[in-house]
C-alpha cells in the first residue's frame, strides 16, 4: 500500500480525557489538530482558555490545537482522523460525517463492543463507511491512562491495521521520547483485548471492594485473560496478540491502576453501591458496563465459555447481588488451565 504524502493536519473526534490527551500528543508532535467536541461552549472555552473545562482541566493545551463543535468542519480538511468517542457513539458519529471522512485513514481509539449488533469498532466502521474503507481503518489500544499521557509519563500502545505499513506511519507520527507505538496486522485481537479488559477490571475492582484480597484479583486477571483469548480466537484473532500491550498490558493497568474508571465501578459496587450510584460518583463513562452485556451475548453467539464475563453481566444487568455472583463463580468446578476452546 502506498503511503503517499506527509500528513500535517489531524482531527480527533471526542473531547473526553483520552481524546484530549491524544489530540495534545499529536499537536506536540508538530501537527495542526482539530479537536471535535459535542458542546459549543466547551469548544469556545478550549479555544479561549487553552484548557478543556470538562476533562483534564489542569493542563494547558498546545497552541496548534483548535476545538470545534462542527463535526464536518473538524474532518473536512485533515489528512487523518482519530476517533475517541465512547464506543456506543461510534456509529452515530461516523454516520454523521461519512461523506466527508470517506477515504481518510481512521484510527479507532474507542474500546468496546456495540450493543445489539455485537460488532467491534472496526466492524461498525465498515458497516457505516463500506468494505472499501477497511484498508484504512486502524485500532489503537494498550495501557494508556490519559492523565499520564498528558504528564509526559512513558507510555506504549499498539496500532493495528490489515496494512501494517499504514499502522507504522501512524506509529511514527505518535512516537516521541515518552510515547511508543508498536504495530500489528491483527486488528481483531487488538480490539477484543481492548474491549474485554474493561469487563475484567470491573471484576477485579469488585473483589477488592468486597475485601477478598489480592490473590483472587490476580486469579481473576489471569482467568480473565483466558476468556479474552477464547473470544479473540473464535473471531479469528491471533491468541499471541492477547499477550501483548492490548491484552496483558491493558488488562494489568486497568485492573490495578488507581485511575481506572472500570476498576472503580467494581470496587464501589463491591462495597455495596448500586451501579447507578457508582457511575454517578465516577462521573465519566466506564466502557466495561455496556461491554459486559455485549460481550456476554457475543460469547453465547460464538459458543465460548466465559464465566467471569457471565458473572459481571449478572451483577450489572440482571441485578444479581455481587457477593452471591462471586460466590457462585469461585464454587465452579476447575479444569485444564490452558483450555481456549
Amino acid at each position: 500500500m502506498t503511503m503517499g504524502k506527509e500528513w500535517k493536519r489531524a482531527a480527533v473526534l471526542g473531547g473526553g480525557s483520552f481524546g484530549t490527551s491524544l489530540a495534545e500528543l499529536v499537536a506536540r508532535r508538530g501537527q495542526s489538530v482539530t479537536l471535535w467536541v459535542r458542546r459549543e461552549e466547551q469548544a469556545a472555552a478550549i479555544n479561549t482558555t487553552r484548557r478543556n473545562p470538562s476533562y483534564l482541566s489542569d493542563f494547558e493545551l498546545h497552541p496548534s490545537l483548535e476545538a470545534t463543535s462542527d463535526l464536518t468542519r473538524a474532518v473536512e480538511d485533515v489528512d487523518w482522523v482519530i476517533v475517541a468517542v465512547p464506543s456506543q457513539a461510534i456509529r452515530t458519529v461516523l454516520s454523521a460525517c461519512a461523506e466527508v471522512i470517506a477515504g481518510k485513514p481512521i484510527v479507532l481509539a474507542a474500546k468496546g463492543i456495540e450493543r445489539g449488533t455485537l460488532m467491534t469498532m472496526e466492524e461498525v466502521a465498515i458497516d457505516v463507511l463500506g468494505e472499501e474503507h477497511r484498508p484504512k481503518l486502524m485500532a489503537l489500544s494498550g495501557p494508556s491512562f490519559a492523565r499520564e499521557i498528558m504528564l509526559g509519563y512513558p507510555t506504549a500502545v499498539v496500532v493495528a491495521c490489515i496494512h501494517e505499513a499504514l499502522a507504522s506511519k501512524v506509529a511514527d507520527y505518535l512516537f516521541c521520547d515518552t510515547f511508543r507505538a508498536y504495530t500489528t496486522n491483527d486488528i481483531v485481537g487488538v480490539e477484543v483485548g481492548g474491549a474485554l479488559k474493561n469487563v475484567m477490571a470491573i471484576a477485579a475492582g469488585g473483589v477488592i471492594g468486597m475485601g477478598l484480597g489480592s490473590n483472587v484479583r490476580a486469579t481473576l486477571m489471569t482467568r480473565g485473560l483466558s476468556e479474552m483469548t477464547r473470544i479473540a480466537i473464535a473471531k479469528g484473532g491471533n491468541p499471541l496478540t492477547l499477550s501483548g500491550l492490548s491484552g496483558v498490558g491493558d488488562l494489568t493497568l486497568t485492573c490495578t491502576g488507581g485511575l481506572s474508571r472500570n476498576r472503580m465501578v467494581g470496587e464501589l459496587m463491591g462495597k455495596g453501591r448500586s451501579l447507578k450510584e457508582a457511575l454517578e460518583e465516577i462521573g465519566q463513562v466506564a466502557e466495561g458496563v455496556e461491554t459486559a452485556k455485549s460481550a456476554y451475548e457475543l460469547s453465547q453467539k460464538l459458543d465460548v465459555e466465559v464465566p467471569i464475563i457471565d458473572t459481571i453481566h449478572q451483577v450489572l444487568h440482571l441485578d444479581v447481588p455481587a457477593q452471591d455472583a462471586f460466590l457462585s463463580l469461585v464454587r465452579r468446578p476447575t479444569g485444564t488451565e490452558l483450555d481456549y476452546r
